[in-house]
């Protein structure tokens, strides 16, 4: 393995961070000798990140963690564009209102994870629209539109997979690439940034705000990628059959946050240690070893870690707590996902698989009958053998509190009110 001179690279190559970068030995001499001041974009599509983005955000949080600079970068303008890369469809325009809804949700998620300040290493967030929407747009064609070949941008793969699969681009889509570039100059120009970072799909992306600022402005700047990741079976990261694991309590529990990781393959158990934990290099190589059983304790363990950064360690501690009583105990959790539901219908009853579709455990009532035909729905642990089976209020437990379950890892409760 190559001696790195600067912690930030040391760690990022030692954890598995690292993808593609620019050029990593003058990075790293670079990170040796000064404080580096680097960012990442997030555009503003949903109230919430999911942990698709998780790896950007360790990403930042080593950054600090070793005495240099991070910057968030809202998307607030260029979410108006849209990212084509990794899409088939252009996404749809959003409205000035709900970009700044969805940004003020997203936000949030970062104080968990980074220290903002004014201090050399404190972090800070900035918003792209404050200068790309002031952009008069001949200037900018005249002045930073002459960099780019369309050559060049038809290379790149988030254009090139898209026309491949002979799907529509729109010249608003096209734009996007150029204004990313842009943003690394404007970064550069007002606050000195030296290093973009970001998944391996915005490389490309990446690589044109590099040239684009060495070209404008003459300062020497870097661009480094990290994996795309998928689990051990092929999926995408932060996708479920059940829909989006999302960084944010109002958007998932923590105890189904919580799950999700205790629920890791048992191939991805030390990789995700080193990306998404703190714990010492060390210590995961002892927890990625055990085998059998043994190995459920480090899934536990990267659960804990996991959700204590994210949600907080007496969030972490709940959800620990939730699952051992609803699956080694047999007991009622109640940090359970809880939905209320009025008396007035539990008293009439409610099918049971439209009641599994209002707990969230299926997304459609024709899904949660066909759970129901499998045999893997239960009431308070016991089968549910007819779809429409009805949910009343006499299925209240002494707490005043009905269990709903699909499979033997996904349960929620129904309160009265």
């Amino acid at each position: 393995m190559t001696h790195y001179k600067s912690d930030f690279i040391r760690i990022l190559s030692e954890r598995g961070f690292i993808n593609q970068c620019t050029d990593i030995e003058a990075l790293d001499e670079k990170a040796a000798k000064e404080v580096i001041t680097a960012y990442i974009g997030f555009d503003c599509t949903a109230t919430s990140l999911h942990i698709g983005s998780l790896l950007p955000i360790m990403l930042l949080r080593w950054l600090q963690k070793t005495g240099h600079k991070p910057v968030v970068l809202m998307g607030g303008g260029t979410t108006k564009v849209g990212d084509p890369s990794g899409k088939d469809a252009t996404r749809p325009v959003m409205s000035d209102e709900f970009i700044s809804n969805n940004m003020a949700g997203i936000k949030t998620v970062f104080d968990k994870y980074l220290d903002f300040g004014d201090g050399n290493s404190d972090a800070i967030m900035v918003n792209n629209d404050d200068w790309l929407s002031g952009l008069s747009y001949l200037e900018f064609l005249r002045d930073f539109g002459r960099h780019f070949t369309i050559n060049r941008m038809m290379s790149f793969d988030s254009v090139r997979l898209r026309l491949d699969r002979e799907q529509p681009l729109t010249f608003l889509e096209f734009n996007y690439m150029i204004l990313q570039a842009y943003d690394f100059y404007e970064l550069n120009k007002r606050h000195g940034l030296s290093l973009q970072m970001g998944g391996a799909d915005q490389w490309g992306n990446i690589i044109n705000g590099v040239e684009l600022t060495r070209r404008v402005s003459g300062n020497e700047v870097f661009g480094l990628t990290v994996p795309l990741l998928t689990t051990s079976s092929g999926q995408k990261m932060g996708k479920t059959a059940n829909g989006a694991i999302w960084l944010n309590d109002d958007m998932l529990s923590a105890y189904d946050f919580w799950q999700y990781w205790r629920n890791t393959s048992d191939a991805d158990v030390g990789r995700f240690l080193k990306l998404f934990t703190e714990l010492p290099l060390d210590e995961i190589a002892k927890l990625e070893a055990l085998q059998g059983q043994e190995l459920n304790e480090a899934k536990k363990i990267l659960a804990h870690e996991v959700t204590k950064l994210c949600r907080g360690e007496e969030a972490a501690l709940n959800a620990a707590e939730t699952a051992k009583k609803t699956f080694e105990e047999g007991q009622l959790g109640k940090d359970l996902p809880t939905f209320e539901i009025s008396q007035s219908d539990l008293k009439d009853g409610i099918p049971a698989f439209d009641a599994m579709r209002r707990v969230e455990l299926a997304k459609s009532g024709g899904e949660a009958r066909r759970a129901i035909k499998g045999g893997g729905a239960r009431l308070n642990d016991n089968a549910i053998n007819d779809e429409n089976q009805l949910i009343t209020l006499a299925d209240a437990n002494d707490d005043g509190l009905i269990k709903l379950s699909f499979g033997k890892k996904r349960h929620a409760l129904i309160k009265p009110v």
